[in-house]
């Protein structure tokens, strides 16, 4: 494997990207397209290649590319690491970037932004590109920030929405918060291991697993354990977990195309594959271990009831992400990594799917996104209907499709697992598949079912042109298939030398696997599949048997449906606590600060000053000789007065 190709992989849709961006007026929004679809074209069959060389060849690739700078012991360098771990990441983001851009050639056919959201499209594959890529952890900050920026430019993209501004700024700050954390965590890798690359550092793991380190007073501290956590807060703002789970959903704000490729294979999944690849040191602080695993439970869980009460399909769809997002952190957690990759891996084709089945819905309505105004829609879009009932069903794990497998070797890994939280995710996990089905089914039936609630504005809505229809059938695909792979990704040798778990911890292997069609057959026995069928038969008797039961359901337990419309007052509180305390300690540097100190003290009392003693200069000179003599006569005595004394 060559660096050329590795170079060629980041630069095609780089490339494409300042092509759109720069010269976008001058190629037209037809080349525009073009150049971007090719860089990412050539990345995706680029990356099949390298996918083949790793797997199949038994290829393997780790140095330097660049070396940026060399301060004493300290090598600071731009370089890859391709193993089974990248190569599959490198796949699965330049296959959905692919489908997202050939869908916004009609998504976004009619936007002045035309070129410019295709050059922040192929940019934000070049960032997620080199994130995954990396082999030292100032590459790895340099694509975590990469795809911070050009999320906040993308979910801001429509810049004359204030709604949309406030989601980009939002999600931008909460993001500094998580990213604090991990900056801190590198900070301390380059501290105690002196290194910033991978290999170095994992090598170095097991010699520094017992050292305690003194962060304030005489308390002691494991260093692996402050290392982690520090790192697992950088990834709790990418990947979106409680408490800083809060800018998701109103990224949605930003245009659907962008909505499916944050939430399906880049930005949000970039802390999951972190943790994943920092898996030789997370294995030696069962602390930090446990802290993920709470934490994935608790985003699992409460974010899926969210789903519940919103309105907006592509809120639905996001707290649906937030849920799924916390099922690949417990995997984290419980040391099943491979069972959370492979999550991620077949979440990134049925979530795609779903969003841009949504914005198939959004194109036909004329741009409505209320649930509560559609139905009906299974005769007018009938692919969109048969492709998001793929990607409903995937979700919520029915038996032989994608999520039915990765979902239930997640639930199986937390079930074989001692580990101290694991009861708590169990319980999180099992009931989250009940939730995830309720309010999957809602969505769906409320859309495609029952009376149509739309205006048709003169005309019935029909099916969206062949650039939406050809990825929903193309992501519908491996939707269905992908979780066949599960033999060999998660419990084969897929990741082995790649990924680090101890004996003690190898919940795959004590859970057992006996085939595909074991796992099938007992996942058809097992509690998960009757609580996803519970779930889709109570959303049928809700939403199309009784349709009136909601409301009163939502009446008789009105509390509830305010503290989960409410969001639990996680917006509120930040609202109040952290942009309103920001705003107060704002306004109280500027009046006490900049008016009171810098304008009236330092800049106004400096010109004060100089008047007082103009002043009272100004008595001084009167014009007269005699009072100059009589001056001058005083300054002699004063002078003599002085010398005589000394």
């Amino acid at each position: 494997m060559h660096s050329s190709l590795l170079l060629s992989i980041v630069l095609a849709p780089l490339f494409g990207s300042i092509l759109a961006g720069v010269f976008g007026k001058q190629i037209g929004r037809e080349w525009s397209h073009r150049v971007t679809i090719a860089g990412v074209a050539i990345a995706f069959l680029l990356s099949l290649w390298v996918l083949k060389l790793v797997v199949v060849d038994g290829a393997y690739f780790n140095a330097s590319i660049y070396r940026w700078l060399q301060a004493g012991p300290l090598t600071l360098e731009i370089g890859f690491l391709i193993d089974t771990l990248s190569a599959i990441m490198m796949v699965v983001v330049t296959f959905v970037s692919l489908m997202v851009h050939i869908y916004t050639i009609a998504y976004m056919q009619d936007d002045d932004g035309y070129c410019r959201f295709f050059s922040y499209l192929s940019l934000f594959t070049f960032s997620m590109l080199m994130l995954v890529m990396a082999n030292n952890f100032l590459q790895l900050f340099f694509g975590w920030e990469a795809v911070g920026l050009v999320s906040y430019l993308l979910i801001g993209f429509w810049f004359k929405k204030p709604t949309a501004i406030y989601a980009n700024m939002k999600a931008f700050l909460v993001n500094r918060v998580g990213d604090f954390g991990f900056l801190l965590g590198i900070a301390a890798v380059l501290m105690y291991f002196g290194s910033l690359d991978y290999q170095t550092v994992f090598n170095q793991a097991p010699m520094l697993a017992d050292q305690q380190i003194n962060i304030w007073g005489s308390s002691q501290w494991s260093l692996m354990t402050v290392v982690c956590i520090l790192l697992f807060i950088g990834a709790m703002g990418k990947s979106a977990q409680v408490p800083l789970h809060v800018w998701l959903p109103d990224s949605m704000e930003g245009p659907t195309p962008i909505s499916a490729l944050i939430h399906a294979a880049t930005m949000v999944t970039a802390g999951i594959f972190m943790v994943a690849r920092m898996s030789p040191l997370f294995e030696w602080s069962s602390t930090a271990l446990s802290f993920v695993l709470v934490v994935g439970a608790v985003t699992a869980l409460f974010m899926g009831l969210l789903g519940l009460v919103q309105n907006d399909i592509k809120r639905v769809i996001a707290y649906s992400t937030l849920s799924q997002l916390g099922y690949m952190t417990v995997a984290l957690g419980v040391s099943a990594y491979a069972a959370g990759i492979f999550h991620l891996f077949t979440h990134a084709f049925f979530k795609a799917l779903l969003f841009l089945a949504a914005g198939s819905v959004i194109v036909a309505l004329h741009h409505e996104q209320d649930i509560r105004k559609m139905g009906g829609l299974k005769q007018y879009l009938p692919i969109t209907y048969w492709t998001s009932l793929i990607g409903t069903l995937a979700l919520i794990g029915f038996p032989g499709l994608s999520g039915f497998f990765s979902k239930d070797a997640i639930i199986e890994a937390v079930h074989a697992s001692t580990i101290p939280g694991a009861g708590f995710a169990l319980w999180a996990v099992m009931i989250g598949v009940f939730v995830t089905a309720l309010y999957s089914f809602r969505l769906f039936f409320l859309v495609f079912h029952g009376k149509p609630r739309f205006d048709a504005h003169g005309h019935p809505p029909h099916e969206s042109p062949q650039s939406i229809t050809v990825p929903l059938i193309l992501l519908a695909i491996p939707s269905v298939l992908a979780g066949y792979l599960i033999g060999e990704i998660v419990y084969g040798d897929f990741f082995n030398g790649v990924i680090t778990v101890m004996p003690h911890n190898d919940v795959l292997a004590t859970a057992g696997y006996h085939g595909l069609l074991g796992f099938v057959l007992h996942g058809l026995t097992a509690l998960p599949v009757w609580l996803a069928l519970a779930g889709v038969l109570t959303s049928w008797w809700l939403y199309i048997k009784r349709p009136e039961l909601p409301a009163q359901i939502q009446q008789r337990f009105s509390g509830i449906h305010k503290v989960l419309e409410n969001k639990y007052g996680f917006d509120s509180f930040n609202d109040r606590v952290f942009a309103g305390g920001s705003r107060g300690l704002g306004r109280l540097l500027s009046n006490a600060g900049d008016r009171v100190m810098i304008d009236g003290v330092v800049v106004n009392g400096t010109a004060r000053l100089i008047n007082l003693i103009a002043r009272l200069g100004r008595h001084i000179q009167t014009g007269y000789l005699y009072h100059y003599a009589f001056a001058m006569i005083l300054g002699v005595w004063l002078l003599l007065t002085w010398f005589v004394k000394g």
